[in-house]
């Protein structure tokens, strides 16, 4: 089976607290077993412009199944300056998405506070 040069996964994060990239975040990719075990495949630190440096999975990494991107919101924002309460309200934020099409891209962007985050499936 022919894949298309576009088939991958990546993710952005925008911090709406500031209105900026959230240059400096941590993020996790793992990938989910049946049973929901949590493997790691990758971690990473965005790059100025909210964004990892490269696809977070190409070529043969992608496979058909469960992932979770971990965001590393609490750091990021204490890394910032940011005041936040012990506990903070979001310390990490894990997002569970499933690939389907191996031809396809995924872009799992996230748009986050100390207090609220919102995702989509972005092209």
């Amino acid at each position: 089976m022919r894949r298309s040069h576009t088939m991958g996964l990546s993710t952005h994060v925008l911090d709406t607290m500031h209105g900026t990239p959230a240059a400096g975040m941590a993020v996790t990719l793992y990938r989910l077993d049946a049973t929901g075990h949590a493997t790691p495949l990758r971690q990473l630190t965005l790059n100025a412009d909210g964004r990892a440096d490269g696809p977070l999975l190409a070529g043969a990494e992608v496979v058909a199944g469960r992932y979770r991107l971990v965001f590393a919101v609490a750091d990021y924002f204490r890394a910032r300056g940011v005041a936040l309460p012990d506990p903070p309200f979001l310390e990490d934020v894990p997002l569970d998405f499933g690939i389907a099409d191996v031809n396809a891209h995924y872009h799992v962007p996230l748009l986050a506070s100390p207090w609220a985050y919102s995702t989509y499936r972005g092209s």
